[in-house]
């Protein structure tokens, strides 16, 4: 089906203005669609990064505080924490790739 025949939306064989308008406004949307989402992921994977960092500076701040308990909790829970953020950004990098694979 060529860009034409898609556009044609009565099917009358003629693409009138009106058409055109809709499509490219469709087009418009799409691409809008696409950048938020690739932008919310993005973010999601900078805050996931950034936690990673940031979470054994939470062990020692409650060590100095004193809050040897809360300080064992959060080691404890560091194994399960970094597995899951690895993979929250694992698979960002992966459908991103994936989704360039399907354009080319």
């Amino acid at each position: 089906m060529s860009e034409f025949e898609k556009m044609d939306i009565d099917g009358d064989g003629k693409v009138t203005e009106e058409e055109y308008q809709l499509y490219l406004d469709k087009m418009k949307r799409e691409i809008e669609d696409e950048d938020s989402r690739r932008d919310a992921m993005l973010i999601m994977t900078y805050l996931s990064l950034s936690g990673m960092l940031l979470f054994p500076f939470s062990v020692i701040v409650t060590e100095l505080f004193g809050l040897t308990g809360a300080g064992d909790l959060l080691a404890q829970m560091s194994n399960i924490y970094y597995v899951s953020i690895a993979a929250i950004v694992a698979s960002y990098f992966g459908f991103s790739s994936v989704k360039k694979g399907e354009k080319k």
